[in-house]
């Protein structure tokens, strides 16, 4: 028990994780609303968006189709930060699954997962559908013409990795427009700067592991907590849609 809570003290020190560009995204969470109201995150990861939800005031539903990632998070952010499980739930779910969802939502947070997924547009189709009238999809996919992405090798079979480089402001418009949304929103974020010490940061991980890359991620945050938005080549683009 005791080593359990050492190591959830130890990730917090670093929640969400060492990368950059997750937490480049966290500046995203200023065009949410705040206070009581119902939000999805559809494709929660480690739970990071949804909990900076749960903070704002939220009622938050996280939905990602991998497990270990569903129970992970519950005994982290439900365990052990003692989120309140009435205000904060870990779902198991598909998002093609949406078909069948019943409940309905003031704002949807789709992070880094529609370029996931082949049939974007039906997933797209059940976000209208479950929003209620007014409410907000606030979505953030890799921006398809930034030389990182476009040299990336794809997921044709749909296991998990990319299946698509990302999408422009216009590939937006050219899905959202037609199933009613209106986009108030459009964000580039992930500068050269971030990408690079991203990059640096993410050799040396993969080479040798988290705890060599930790006392250089200190001198890395910097240029996340300084990036200027809507940089010449985006690493990644937000849009907000209103339903």
């Amino acid at each position: 028990m005791r080593t359990r809570y050492l190591l959830h003290r130890l990730r917090s020190l670093v929640y969400p994780g060492l990368d950059l560009h997750t937490r480049n995204r966290a500046s995203l969470c200023r065009f949410w609303n705040t206070g009581p109201r119902d939000v999805l995150d559809a494709g929660s990861g480690n739970g990071y968006f949804s909990w900076l939800a749960y903070l704002s005031g939220a009622r938050v539903v996280a939905i990602t189709n991998d497990p270990a990632q569903v129970e992970k998070a519950r005994d982290f952010l439900l365990g052990y930060r003692r989120a309140d499980p009435k205000r904060l739930q870990f779902e198991q779910c598909n998002l093609y699954d949406l078909v069948d969802e019943t409940r309905s939502f003031d704002e949807i947070i789709c992070f880094e997962t529609l370029e996931h997924i082949r049939r974007d547009s039906d997933v797209l189709r059940e976000f209208y559908r479950i929003l209620r009238p007014g409410g907000y999809l606030h979505l953030c996919c890799p921006c398809s013409t930034h030389p990182r992405h476009q040299a990336e090798v794809l997921d044709e079979g749909e296991h998990g990795g990319h299946v698509r480089p990302g999408y422009t402001e216009e590939d937006y418009r050219r899905l959202l427009k037609p199933l009613g949304f209106e986009i108030d929103r459009v964000v580039g974020i992930g500068p050269n700067l971030v990408y690079r010490m991203g990059a640096i940061l993410g050799a040396i991980r993969n080479r040798l592991g988290d705890f060599p890359a930790l006392p250089l991620f200190p001198l890395m945050l910097p240029f996340v907590w300084f990036a200027r938005d809507d940089p010449p080549v985006p690493f990644s683009i937000y849009v907000r849609a209103v339903k």
